[in-house]
């Protein structure tokens, strides 16, 4: 595999409205490194695109293009190039490791010829994180299982091509009662466990929770999460760069780089 880069990368659209908030250095921070690496493309795991029951989703349209939204101003909304090929082999990948996976395209069948709407969780990361992009999302049905083995096969796809992995992820939602899912204590401490697995490198030991924990918290981060740590497994090492709950929800920037040893 050639991952060059890889990032757990937050989608409010908080990093708009609060330019000097801590989130949005980190993501500013991020979109350095991304750039440094030089990445040909990238492929992005998002919890909030198309969602196929049962299935991973795998967006082979050769355009990329953001709708609006409640979430974030029309200045804000990325479009930008897929890269119909790598999702090509993407979904060969898993599909040949025996994992559920579906290539989608929206309007035509030909991926040069369709055009993705795609969602806040991929635009908002892609939009200071630009490259040609492979869009995936996860499917809470399948086990921990098989989203870490997903991200191993997504990592493999990559060849010799020089990818960037990012895990789009906010985190608990629960952590103010004027939220719009109410106050719900696990999130916060969801979000102190995640800060500490990510602080330390420790991604490795999310495929022993169960799921439940994720879902109490009111979290959109765990599947995604599992699909890095399948990507990079103990081969990269990682920095993060900030956390913080301005709202009822969580936001993380971590930046993760491969071990030179």
């Amino acid at each position: 595999m050639t991952l060059v880069f890889a990032a757990i990368a937050p989608h409010g659209g908080l990093v708009f409205e609060q330019p000097d908030a801590v989130t949005r250095e980190g993501m500013e921070e991020l979109k350095r490194r991304f750039t440094a690496a030089q990445p040909e493309a990238v492929i992005i795991v998002t919890p909030h695109g198309t969602l196929v029951d049962n299935h991973f989703a795998v967006v082979r349209s050769g355009k990329l293009a953001e709708q609006p939204s409640q979430f974030l101003d029309a200045e804000y909304l990325y479009d930008g190039p897929g890269a119909p090929e790598l999702a090509d082999i993407c979904v060969r990948v898993l599909q040949e490791d025996g994992l559920p996976a579906l290539g989608i395209t929206f309007g035509s069948t030909v991926a040069g010829s369709s055009e993705m709407p795609i969602d806040w969780g991929a635009g908002i990361p892609l939009w200071f994180m630009r490259a040609p992009a492979v869009v995936v999302t996860p499917c809470r049905a399948l086990s921990n299982d098989e989203h870490v083995r997903a991200g191993a096969a997504l990592a493999r796809a990559t060849a010799d091509r020089r990818v960037a992995f990012i895990a789009s992820a906010d985190h608990g939602h629960g952590h103010r009662a004027d939220g719009p899912y109410g106050l719900a204590p696990e999130s916060k401490e969801y979000d102190d466990r995640i800060v500490e697995l990510v602080r330390e490198n420790r991604l490795g030991e999310l495929p022993a929770w169960d799921p439940g924990v994720a879902v109490t918290a009111k979290a959109d981060s765990f599947w995604q999460l599992l699909m890095l740590h399948g990507a990079i497994g103990g081969a990269f090492d990682v920095e993060l760069l900030s956390y913080e709950a301005p709202t009822y929800f969580g936001m993380l920037c971590a930046a993760f780089a491969p071990r030179q040893d």
